[in-house]
């Protein structure tokens, strides 16, 4: 079961001006937290760097672990939501699969300061929020779970059901491998060298002919 999103309190009561507000605390906190870490830094400065005083910073959220979960939930949202904007089109699960693997490294390479910022902070959240923060990153590796069930449906990929879930979450690693290891990978391949020869590994896996 989804957990529910959290709900952060706003003095404020014009959703709009909510969100409008809320997504410039969010870049400006991506931007501090990635340059000196979220510990280091003080409400004041994400006020600052936001436009506001701390006063108006403190309408809009209660404390600083909202402005991370805020900020993490943001990052969830976009991978997702240009993961899936990617994968809008008709076409075998196989084919499928290759353009939403190009999709997901390019979006993982393009967002990576933001994704290793996932990985090195979330542990501050409270309980209740890591869980939900956790449980969205499922939500992603669910989108790749549909993808190969579409292509086990109609011929294109050879996968036994119970290994569905495991792929999803290699594919799931391989992406954040070129987050985590990218100042070595680097040296070696071009991103596009990488998802190539990543693509070619997984298709001698599970496609019956590619």
């Amino acid at each position: 079961m989804l957990e529910k999103r959290k709900t952060i309190p706003s003095l404020v009561k014009d959703p709009k001006l909510i969100e409008k507000r809320r997504e410039q605390i969010i870049e400006a906190a991506v931007d501090l937290f990635i340059h000196k870490g979220f510990h280091k830094t003080t409400t004041r400065e994400i006020a600052r760097a936001s436009g506001f005083s701390i006063g108006t910073l403190y309408e809009y959220i209660e404390s600083k672990e909202d402005v991370l979960y805020l900020v993490c939930d943001a990052i969830h949202n976009e991978v997702e939501t240009r993961l899936r904007e990617a994968i809008t089109f008709n076409g075998t699960g196989l084919k499928i699969l290759k353009m939403a693997l190009k999709s997901f490294f390019r979006v993982m390479d393009q967002m990576s300061d933001r994704v290793l910022l996932i990985y090195q902070e979330t542990k501050s959240l409270p309980k209740e929020a890591l869980r939900y923060v956790l449980r969205r990153e499922e939500e992603i590796s669910a989108i790749f779970e549909e993808i190969l069930r579409k292509g086990i449906a109609d011929g294109s990929i050879r996968l036994d059901e119970k290994h569905v879930k495991l792929m999803a979450d290699n594919i799931m690693v391989l992406g954040e491998m070129w987050v985590f290891r990218r100042w070595t990978l680097k040296k070696h391949y071009t991103l596009e060298e990488y998802t190539e020869k990543q693509i070619d590994l997984l298709l001698r896996e599970i496609s019956v002919a590619h």
